[in-house]
Order: structure tokens, then C-alpha cells, then sequence
């Protein structure tokens, strides 16, 4: 699942609002684990371009149990 994640985030990175949505959708699909794998992902990745937006979802959001 989280592969799947990675690439509908990179399909969607043109749109901040997009992005910003099926970044919040994961943290329902996610593991504890993958999530942690994706935060160090996404900053990999995204911190450029949205490093506000992964700073909000990332701290506002705790993975459900």
C-alpha cells in the first residue's frame, strides 16, 4: 500500500490541494510503520515545493489505530 501511495502522490504533486488530500487519505490506509517510511518520503521528495503542507498533515496527524 504505501508504494501505491508514493506514486498517486507523485501524480497528484502538481496540485497543492490534491497533494495535500491524498497525503491526509494515507494516514487511513497506513501503518504506524509505512507512515514513518512515507513522512521521511515525502520530505525526501516534496520539501521544496510543499514543506508547509508536510509540516501541518505530518504534526496535526497521528496515525489511527
Amino acid at each position: 500500500m504505501l508504494e501505491y501511495v508514493k506514486t498517486i502522490l507523485q501524480k497528484v504533486s502538481f496540485d497543492k490541494m490534491l497533494f495535500e488530500k491524498e497525503l491526509r487519505k494515507a494516514f487511513k490506509f497506513l501503518i504506524a510503520d509505512e507512515l514513518q517510511q512515507l513522512k521521511q518520503w515525502c520530505y525526501d521528495q516534496f520539501s521544496g515545493k510543499y514543506l508547509y503542507i508536510l509540516n501541518k498533515v505530518f504534526t496535526r496527524m497521528q496515525p489511527v489505530a
